[in-house]
């Protein structure tokens, strides 16, 4: 025994409540300083994201049940001048596939479906519906090809219903043999929506707030229809040459069990904590959902290792929107980011942040400042570059201008910090040209969201 303790030992009983309360005190001053200084540090990365203009949204962090940080950051109504704040609602996107997911399990638990059963048991025609299972949709091992509103320009803005959209799905043939790998595919959850509905004879929006948002206590989620006037609605924006500006109209109808879902991230919070409970399904399924099947994936979530922990997520990408929730089961842990900017990089922000909370490395984004160089220099860059056959980047000049176009999206921008180096303000992304021995430009190496891509120069 030290001599504190002995000298403690010798105390009378008021002596040693007294020390009691003050260790007591110490030790939650201690966590305060612990919390406060975790919250300072993320306030402080986030706020540097709002001065560059890549960040407007609302951010909620929490461990062991305790909130560290939620605040919301930037406009939700730029024309209104609105702020985002923990209460408002933000379209979330591919987040709805946890929730599509959960409903599925939930009739399983009914004994209504049984997740190997065949894709012919629900639409008898579906070509090589007897070979795909619902696990394949929602596993995204099915082979459908992905669809999205964005790209179909008459589901964009014309409503459709859900046996429309599938008929345009069964015309596509299959990418691979279901169950033969990973291929992330929104048409999947389309389809899975289209089984609820016909399981329970309920549209889609209601049977997830009967059986998720209601029993949760989540009266800020729903199902993000364009004609409901919405209160505390963020309102989506995307950069477009430095400026912002509204983002595309999608007629959120037609996103359907993929995408079209609503939330907050206090109610997201409130998500969180029921997945640690039997409150919707049994543990059994649980552990089904957050089994990791191909490619580290899951019912509706990503399962991986970050920071040497087991980490399950996922992100949403919609027009006007980012988001993302990042959990970290073991360590009752729960990150979560929404974003009314779409070119916000919500993927490292969220891994930002849980190395803050982890007292892992991490970096305070800065402003990127435009060099002078002579153009001339840009004919060397022209050209086509190849990640693979699939995949490649068109690097074009313009007069004193260079540009880079990814297979199958729009042209942007490329501003010089050297004479190799150059970044992109649409997206948080850097683009390094790399030249051999000879000084001739032989590839390219994209920077992205902290993951490095090399493509070789074709032509």
């Amino acid at each position: 025994m030290s001599y504190v303790l002995k000298k403690i030992h010798n105390f009378s009983r008021a002596e040693r409540v007294a020390v009691g309360l003050v260790f007591f005190l110490l030790l939650n001053c201690v966590t305060l300083f612990a919390f406060q200084s975790i919250e300072s540090k993320a306030d402080e990365y986030l706020k540097a994201y709002v001065k560059m203009n890549r960040f407007s949204g609302s951010v909620l962090i929490a461990q062991n049940g305790e909130i560290l940080l939620k605040k919301g950051y930037g406009m939700a109504d730029l024309e209104h001048s609105v702020p985002n704040t923990p209460q408002t609602k933000f379209r979330i996107a591919s987040l709805t596939k946890q929730f599509t997911a959960m409903a599925i399990l939930q009739l399983q638990k009914k004994n209504l479906l049984n997740v190997n059963a065949p894709l012919s048991r629900y639409i008898n025609d579906y070509p090589n519906g007897d070979k795909i299972t619902i696990h394949h949709l929602l596993t995204h091992t099915s082979g459908i090809p992905n669809f999205t509103v964005a790209t179909d320009k008459e589901a964009r803005v014309r409503p459709m219903t859900l046996e429309m959209i599938i008929q345009k799905l069964k015309d596509q043939p299959l990418n691979f043999s279901p169950g033969e790998k990973f291929e992330y595919s929104n048409a999947g959850y389309y389809l899975l929506g289209h089984i609820i509905e016909k399981v329970t004879g309920s549209g889609y929006a209601s049977v997830i707030k009967e059986n998720i948002f209601e029993p949760l206590g989540m009266a800020n989620s729903g199902y993000d229809y364009n004609h409901i006037i919405l209160k505390n609605r963020a309102y989506g924006y995307r950069l477009e040459k430095g400026d912002l500006i509204n983002a595309e109209y999608i007629h959120m109808a037609n996103v359907h069990a993929s995408g079209g879902l609503y939330s907050t991230v206090e109610d997201l919070y409130l998500w969180d904590r029921a997945l640690y409970t039997e409150r919707l399904i049994k543990r059994s399924s649980l552990e089904q959902m957050f089994t990791p099947f191909t490619k580290n994936y899951g019912y509706g979530w990503g399962i991986v290792t970050l920071f040497k922990r087991k980490m399950t997520g996922h992100n949403g990408d919609m027009e006007g929107f980012q988001t993302n929730i990042t959990r970290f089961a073991e360590d009752d842990v729960c990150i979560i980011v929404l974003s009314n900017f779409g070119h916000t990089p919500i993927g490292k922000m969220s891994v930002d942040l849980a190395a803050i909370l982890f007292g892992e490395e991490y970096q305070i984004p800065q402003r990127r400042q435009v060099e002078k160089i002579d153009p001339e220099i840009y004919d060397d860059y022209v050209g086509r570059y190849e990640i693979n056959p699939n995949f490649s980047f068109i690097i074009s000049r313009e007069g004193g201008r260079l540009f880079c176009q990814p297979t199958g999206q729009n042209k942007l921008e490329l501003f010089p910090e050297s004479e190799t180096k150059f970044f992109l303000k649409e997206v948080d992304a850097q683009i390094t040209f790399v030249k051999d021995e000879t000084n001739k430009v032989v590839k390219l190496l994209l920077c992205q969201s902290g993951r490095e891509i090399s493509a070789s120069k074709i032509e």
